[in-house]
C-alpha cells in the first residue's frame, strides 16, 4: 500500500513573460543555500538551452527542488519547484505543468501589474 507524503511539496511559478519567474527561482535556491558560498553560478541557471539563453526567455518548464525546516514541525520539507514559460507562444507547456503540481506561485511585476498573460 502506498502511504502519502507529507513533507512534499510541488509548486509552478507562473507569470507574464520577463516578470521574472527563472529570476525568483535563481534567488530561491541561493536562499536554500543549494550552491556554496563561494560557488560561481550563471544567472537564470534553469535555462540551459541554447534558445533560452539567446532569447533571454524560458521555453521549456525546468524543475528543480530544495528543501526546508517547516516552521510549525520542525520537519524537513522538499518543495519541487517547476519554473514555467511566460510568452504566450509557449502557454501548453504551462497547462501541462498545471496538472502535475500541488499549486503555483504567481508572480506579477509590481510596475506593470496583470498582464495578459498573467490572467
Amino acid at each position: 500500500m502506498l502511504t502519502k507524503r507529507t513533507n512534499l511539496r510541488n509548486i509552478a511559478i507562473i507569470a507574464h513573460v520577463d516578470h521574472g519567474k527563472t529570476t525568483l527561482v535563481d534567488g530561491l535556491l541561493r536562499q536554500a543555500r543549494v550552491f556554496r558560498s563561494n560557488q560561481q553560478v550563471a544567472e537564470r541557471v534553469l535555462d540551459s538551452n541554447d534558445l533560452e539563453r539567446e532569447r533571454g526567455i524560458t521555453i521549456l518548464a525546468k524543475n528543480t527542488a530544495i528543501t526546508i525546516d517547516d516552521p510549525q514541525t520542525g520537519e524537513r520539507v522538499k518543495i519541487n519547484i517547476v519554473d514555467t514559460p511566460g510568452h504566450a507562444d509557449f502557454g501548453g507547456e504551462v497547462e501541462r505543468v498545471l496538472n502535475m503540481v500541488d499549486g503555483v506561485l504567481l508572480l506579477v511585476d509590481a510596475a506593470e501589474g496583470p498582464m495578459p498573460q498573467t490572467r
